[in-house]
């Protein structure tokens, strides 16, 4: 299937991007995202995956099939450079290396997550649930809570990279890629700079149709969406390049995109301001009076899972806005409200 137009996205294959790269897109078949991009890199020293999907039989099967439209297996896989460490990203790696030992590369910055990743659901929970209750969503945190309690606790698929990757260049045989820290997804988010090939590897923090999460890893960040601002901006600068995003299709142009989410986050601290001045107080409420989705659905009509993540989201926009000393955050009974400077 490699060259071959699909119009889904989601479609399984290998399909080439830029020569010598394929796309090879894995099911997620429990998630609204629907599926996760790998990018496979043929390199004369083996062949290099950016991201590995989610530790599931279906993921490595479609994974297999795709690899083996190229004439190449599962074994041929020499290392896996992840963008980040969320299952859908850094977990099918983990279950490979164990099979083949695969070398696997992970940023840095991930480390902290990661060192609690390992400790089960309800550990990497904890400090979102925390936080949701600073935002006056005690009702919230409970159900999850209550949710997270009653699930059985499931295989050990975290663990340490074989290195950590720093900023800087991973030299491959027949091209240099630059890994670039993108802190705001998550704290330790890598983007992969081909200059001379005119790509950018950009993992979750630039994605063609929707806004990526902010901060929801367990190592919580003190101002997520200042770093996800700050990290759009310094992409902004780089010469533009071809968008190769891990969810969705690939586009012509990171900067195009790129200023588009700046636009999207400057509308959504405007939204949250003037939620605040008709009376909202915490983030919670915030949430409330916002549309969430390109389907602008109401915060009570999400799940609970979503709702986390909106809440979460509001947040981040009041405390850039505490920053930006357009609010002022005050602490009672454990709970924080925000009010106009």
């Amino acid at each position: 299937m490699a060259g071959q137009a699909v119009t889904d996205w989601t479609a399984p294959g290998a399909f080439e991007v830029a020569p010598g790269v394929h796309r090879i897109p894995l099911p997620l078949p429990s998630d609204a995202l629907r599926a996760v991009n790998v990018y496979a890199i043929q390199d004369s020293d083996g062949l290099i995956l950016i991201d590995s999907g989610w530790a599931l039989a279906l993921a490595r099967d479609s994974l297999e099939a795709a690899l083996a439209g190229l004439g190449l297996g599962l074994g041929d896989i020499a290392r896996f450079l992840i963008t980040h460490v969320h299952r859908d990203h850094y977990t099918q790696a983990v279950m490979l290396r164990r099979e083949f030992g695969t070398r696997l590369s992970l940023g840095i910055g991930e480390r902290p997550s990661l060192d609690l990743w390992s400790n089960g659901l309800e550990q990497r929970l904890a400090p979102q649930l925390r936080r949701l209750r600073r935002c006056g969503a005690g009702a919230l945190a409970d159900r999850l809570q209550e949710t997270v309690s009653r699930r059985p606790p499931g295989e050990k698929i975290w663990e340490l990279p074989d290195d950590w990757l720093a900023p800087g260049d991973i030299t491959l045989a027949a091209r240099t890629l630059q890994a670039i820290p993108t802190p705001g997804h998550t704290r330790g988010h890598l983007c992969f700079w081909d200059m001379a090939g005119g790509l950018l590897f950009s993992g979750d923090h630039v994605l063609p149709h929707i806004t990526p999460s902010i901060g929801f890893e367990p190592a919580l960040a003190s101002l997520p969406l200042g770093d996800y601002l700050q990290s759009l901006r310094l992409i902004r600068e780089l010469p533009d390049a071809a968008l190769l995003p891990a969810h969705g299709p690939s586009a012509a142009s990171v900067h195009a995109r790129v200023d588009e989410l700046l636009a999207h986050h400057a509308v959504r601290l405007e939204a949250a301001e003037r939620a605040v001045s008709r009376g909202a107080a915490t983030a919670f409420e915030v949430a409330g009076m916002l549309p969430w989705t390109r389907r602008e659905r109401a915060l009570a009509d999400l799940d609970e899972y979503s709702q986390m993540l909106a809440v979460l989201e509001a947040a981040a926009h009041l405390d850039v806005l505490v920053m930006q000393h357009h609010l002022q955050a005050k602490e009672s009974d454990g709970i924080t409200a925000y009010v106009p400077s």
